[in-house]
């Protein structure tokens, strides 16, 4: 086992499901690329270690707000305008939601891994110790996902070229269910007049609710 994921666990221990705990043990490389094999179409069959060379840098946790005009950030670099997640001013994100884990992935196309074929996507994963926290997960699952995807203009694509827009990732693992099951959520067309043929990426939205049972042994 990795020596990172090793000093992980150990730090975690009995608290694994503390929010800091379990972002701290889920943030790490090779337990996202063990979520993006069972979760992610293009990554299926994938070995972890693979999987793994296609996540970019260092994942965001607990350090994007999710709250309207304060998930990314401007600055200048060069004399060039600069936008990018707002990961910088620890003050003003004081008390604020926050995504528990968001990071950029490169995504091979049709088995074809070749760097000309490989597509940016963002993933986002969220701990919750319980599927009802008291209100619907779903709708909140929903939100994010539409947050993601809504705060990509002039940080993933400028102007009108909804055409850059990336698809995104949303996977939610549930600790405490009473079974194991995994649902997935994705835009659907529906012809209802004519044959006419809206072009556009379906793929965009992708909520994934991961159902991570724990049981209690009856022994």
């Amino acid at each position: 086992m990795d020596t990172e994921i090793k000093n992980a666990v150990n730090a975690t221990g009995k608290e694994a499901q503390y929010d800091e705990s379990a972002k701290r043990l889920l943030g790490q490389k090779i337990i996202l690329a063990h979520i993006l094999i069972k979760t992610v179409k293009e990554f299926k069959g994938m070995k972890p270690e693979d999987a793994m060379l296609y996540i970019e840098g260092k994942p965001y946790i607990s350090c994007v707000p999710l709250e309207p005009g304060l998930t990314n950030s401007v600055t200048e670099t060069d004399g060039k305008r600069v936008t990018g997640f707002n990961t910088e001013n620890s003050e003003i994100k004081e008390g604020l939601v926050r995504f528990d884990i968001v990071f950029y992935v490169h995504i091979p196309q049709n088995g074809d891994s070749s760097e000309d074929s490989l597509v940016q996507i963002i993933v986002n994963i969220e701990a919750q110790k319980s599927a009802a926290p008291g209100y619907h997960l779903l709708n909140r699952a929903i939100f994010y996902v539409c947050r993601l995807i809504s705060s990509q203009k002039s940080r993933d694509f400028e102007n009108s070229n909804y055409n850059d827009i990336k698809s995104v990732y949303s996977i939610w693992v549930c600790m405490n269910m009473d079974e194991d099951s995994m649902e997935q959520i994705s835009l659907k067309k529906k012809q209802i007049l004519g044959s006419y043929s809206w072009q556009g990426n379906m793929d965009m939205f992708n909520n994934s609710n991961d159902w991570s049972c724990k049981r209690t042994s009856k022994e």
